[in-house]
């Protein structure tokens, strides 16, 4: 029996940033997934678990924070691992992720290295893709 890949989902406005992560969990054996706005994800989120989900605090319409405050009253959301992501370090939005159980912070700008180092971190059996 093959397990499933870990799937990754990253909410953020930018499509740039999007494209970041995506390059950098390339070599990694994960889905990936990118939603850019908090509306577009919701849908999704509600049907399905990640197993890390990135999302950016500074969004247009639903912020971050305010998604991830949904997410911890659907059920199977409670426990998802997340991790916020922002271009401005605010202690008070630090506060409220660790109060709604985000497990880590990302500051921007991204860093291919820094991404990568968190999946492995946080994501069970994170394998690199095998090159045959």
């Amino acid at each position: 029996m093959t397990e499933k890949m870990p799937t990754i989902v990253v909410v953020d406005d930018s499509a740039t940033s999007i494209s970041v992560y995506q390059f950098s969990i390339e070599p990694l054996a994960v889905n990936f997934i990118g939603f850019k706005s908090s509306e577009e994800a919701l849908p999704y989120l509600q049907e399905h678990q990640p197993d890390l989900l990135f999302l950016d605090i500074i969004m247009p319409g639903m912020d971050g924070l305010t998604l991830l405050r949904h997410l911890r009253n659907i059920a199977h959301q409670k426990d998802t691992s997340v991790i916020m992501v922002t271009s401005k370090d605010y202690a008070q939005d630090r506060k409220i992720a660790k109060q709604l159980g985000a497990i880590d912070f990302l500051i921007k700008p991204l860093r291919f290295k820094e991404i990568r180092d968190l999946v492995c971190k946080y994501v069970n059996n994170v394998q690199e893709k095998s090159s045959t």
